[in-house]
């Protein structure tokens, strides 16, 4: 995999020419910015900027927190470790930003991805439903603490769009870990999101299980490259498993 031609078709794709991931949300190119506008409850955020200086990124910033305080909505720009200008996330903090944690944009070809074996105790149901989207809700709140509305309202919508694969593991009638993957028709790319298991199922296999699942139902699909913002916890996983980090990723997120 050539690193720097991956990271330029990810760029162009998911980034430059994006389309909406979220049902009700629009992309919107605002000269050298490409914004998301979703629902209150939604992502909202710049993807791309192609802003050649400090003077063309000040501008922009402003403009874009004048457009999303005029909807009445928080906001996040995903700021990359190659986006320019080279100062990008000063100017963002100058402008009321907040950083969240540095993750690792990882990449690797979907057919490589090793199987792994599902740990015993353990079988993985695909989520279809209902159903589904509520066992979904219940992993995460206990492993992230996240709110269950917008899960289901999200999932839901996706299952609905097809742009979506959820899968479950279940330690007899009890989940202990979800995991989803986007799908961006039109693109090369599928993401990998969720992942989280109640602390009690982690280390034993579960997580790379799902990664392994999430790519055979990519390779199906025809996708030829999964995508992940990986976690301090989930990089050393993913490396073994063959993805390879091609930059970082930074949410500045604006109230």
């Amino acid at each position: 995999m050539n690193r720097e031609e991956v990271l330029a078709a990810f760029d162009r794709e998911l980034r430059r020419e994006a389309v909406a991931d979220d049902p009700g949300a629009e992309v919107e190119h605002d000269g050298d910015v490409v914004r998301q506008v979703g629902p209150e409850d939604g992502w909202n955020g710049v993807l791309w900027s192609g802003l050649r200086s400090g003077e063309d990124a000040d501008a922009a910033i402003a403009a874009q927190v004048k457009h999303f305080g005029a909807l009445g909505r928080p906001f996040e720009w995903k700021v990359y470790g190659h986006d320019r200008p080279a100062d990008l996330g000063s100017r963002l903090l100058a402008a009321g930003f907040t950083p969240e944690p540095v993750e690792s944009l990882m990449v690797a070809q979907a057919v490589g991805i090793p199987d792994a074996p599902v740990p015993d105790g353990i079988r993985l149901i695909p989520v279809t439903g209902q159903d589904g989207v509520e066992l979904v809700a219940d992993v995460h709140e206990a492993a992230f603490g996240a709110a269950r509305v917008h899960i289901r309202e999200r999932l839901h919508a996706q299952l609905a769009a097809g742009t979506v694969v959820a899968v479950v593991a279940m330690a007899g009638d009890v989940p202990v870990s979800a995991a989803r993957m986007d799908l961006h028709p039109g693109t090369r790319f599928a993401s990998l999101w969720g992942g989280g298991t109640v602390p009690e199922w982690r280390r034993r296999g579960v997580y790379r299980a799902l990664v392994a699942y999430r790519a055979r139902e990519a390779v199906a699909r025809g996708f030829e490259y999964l995508q992940v913002d990986a976690t301090d916890q989930s990089h050393p996983i993913l490396l073994r498993l063959g993805f390879a980090e091609l930059t970082t990723t930074t949410p500045y997120v604006h109230p």
